[in-house]
């Protein structure tokens, strides 16, 4: 059997609708989310951000990833006209729950390291991609929003599979319950990210760490990689429990009373009796 390689084939990358590819260094590619004003998550952005992983992991040109947000929002997560189809399009709410999954699962397993610049306000399906990263620099002034619990359905996404890693069980149970902000310097000092720098900073900072994993040994931080996810394999059967709790929370009447509330900038008035 010849031990020769297979010709190098270039990766191509579709026209992606909301997301922007460049290389800011060599062999650094960087995906910017770019949706709007808030850069919040439609269908067809939900399903790239999931599906790019697969591309960058066989991408011979990429040694290192960054992913942030256009403008002042790195992402607020799904957007409502979106999210009010689900309980009235089941097709919608199956495809909507296999790209979550695949969020998280694909870039556990794209082989190359992560390194998110989380620019702004990050929920939902956007704080997923924010904290899945395998390195984060947060902005000083960035805003990490677990809100699921005040829309009124469970935490699904990745709060449950990571956070309890990252910060421990009493931070995750008491930041993920209650839906409090988290500013980038509080979520550096929990350990909810890896690094917070002054806002201006935060690129440049990105990139410098994204050049030095570029350039570092790529068998090595590869299966380094692969080695310390296995943590997060193990509780893969918690973030299954997670998404599929939080998907039947979207048929319940506890949604529709937060979707209301977030849209009319007031407090949720939950009924407070459940059979549960």
């Amino acid at each position: 059997m010849s031990s020769e390689l297979k010709p190098y084939k270039k990766t191509v990358y579709p026209d992606y609708e909301s997301l922007v590819l460049d290389w800011p260094a060599e062999r650094v590619l960087r995906i910017t989310i770019s949706r709007g004003k808030v850069n919040a998550m439609n269908y067809q952005l939900h399903h790239d951000i999931s599906q790019i992983w697969r591309l960058i992991d066989r991408d011979q040109d990429v040694n290192a990833v960054i992913v942030t947000g256009a403008g002042d929002y790195f992402s607020a997560g799904g957007d409502f006209a979106t999210d009010s189809r689900i309980p009235h399009d089941y097709n919608l709410m199956l495809e909507m729950l296999k790209d979550a999954r695949e969020i998280v699962e694909n870039m556990i397993c794209c082989n190359k390291p992560i390194i998110s610049a989380i620019n702004g306000p990050a929920a939902g399906g956007g704080l997923a991609v924010a904290l899945m990263a395998d390195i984060t620099i947060a902005a000083r002034n960035a805003k990490l929003v677990e809100g699921h619990t005040r829309l009124g359905v469970a935490a699904g996404d990745h709060a449950a599979l990571i956070w309890p890693l990252l910060c421990g069980m009493a931070k995750a149970k008491y930041y993920i319950m209650t839906g409090e902000p988290i500013s980038g310097e509080e979520a550096e000092r929990i350990g909810l990210v890896s690094l917070c720098v002054d806002d201006a900073k935060l690129m440049d900072k990105t990139i410098e760490v994204a050049t030095r994993l570029a350039n570092g040994p790529p068998t090595g931080l590869r299966w380094t990689k692969q080695t310390l996810n296995g943590w997060l394999r193990q509780a893969w059967p918690i973030f299954e429990a997670s998404s599929g709790l939080e998907t039947l929370g979207f048929f319940g009447p506890d949604l529709l009373e937060g979707m209301a509330a977030h849209q009319e900038k007031r407090e949720p008035n939950f009924n407070p009796r459940s059979p549960l």
